[in-house]
């Protein structure tokens, strides 16, 4: 097979990289694989259950969040990613293509995100904490939208120690079951590089309150419940610290 130098080079790392993802069905439901100029995810039919998932709206899911983890591995490598989701419509089982087209300089957040998807994934339920600040969670909202999603904070009690809110995409198809699993494992990223534990639960749509706050065809897709780490709050911010240093090497002197 001719695979261009920088595709073999770089596969394994990328596919290692690519399976830190969430799985939604306790196995990956899917696998890789490398052809001239590109590597395609498959599902795998070994591995996909039907009858707990007939329409494979988890499986996309699940490698949605495997593509984000497969971007952010070629951007550390200096390598821009172009997804092309369901490349082939004579090959349903091929959900997304990879290229990787020229240079890329790595940004800060690529950097944080990486580093994010080589911890352990926490377990998806609430953790203690306290509620993220608004601009948090705006911050978590804008990573969905780059990735063709919406994220909606739900209403709720004001004295709730998290916030709920629901993840929703533009209709109700293949597309957009890859598209959510994509802003999924960005927010899971995203909330971990700030401290904040994100548990999700995609087995229902039926999200009351949604019909308040999401627009006119948007679907929703993931119910999440994000708590903000309580040991961040009671971090003394770091400029305060720093002049405490000052303060100590002056009584030294």
């Amino acid at each position: 097979m001719n695979v261009p130098v920088a595709i073999r080079a770089s596969a394994e790392r990328l596919v290692v990289a690519a399976t830190m993802g969430p799985t939604i069905h306790d196995v990956h439901a899917w696998r890789f694989k490398v052809v001239p100029g590109l590597i395609e995810v498959h599902a795998d039919p070994d591995r996909f259950r039907p009858a707990h998932d007939p329409a494979g709206r988890g499986l996309h899911l699940s490698s949605g969040a495997a593509l984000v983890n497969l971007r952010l591995a070629a951007a550390q490598l200096g390598h821009a990613a172009v997804v092309r989701l369901l490349p082939d419509a004579g090959r349903p089982s091929v959900l997304a293509s990879v290229r990787l087209a020229g240079r890329h300089r790595v940004t800060r957040e690529e950097r944080l995100l990486y580093a994010a998807t080589l911890k352990p994934f926490p377990a998806n339920r609430p953790a203690p904490g306290v509620r993220p600040a608004v601009p948090v969670v705006n911050g978590l909202g804008e990573a969905a939208r780059l990735e063709g999603a919406s994220l909606h904070l739900l209403p709720e009690d004001q004295s709730a120690t998290s916030r709920r809110a629901v993840l929703t995409t533009r209709g109700d198809s293949p597309a957009a079951w890859l598209r959510a699993g994509q802003a999924l494992q960005r927010l899971l990223l995203g909330g971990t590089a700030r401290s904040v534990s994100v548990s999700f639960m995609y087995e229902t749509v039926d999200v009351p309150g949604v019909e308040d706050v999401a627009e006119a065809g948007e679907v929703p897709q993931v119910l999440l419940e994000l708590t903000q780490g309580v040991e961040d709050g009671l971090r003394e911010p770091p400029v305060r610290r720093q002049d405490e240093r000052q303060r100590r090497r002056q009584r030294v002197r």
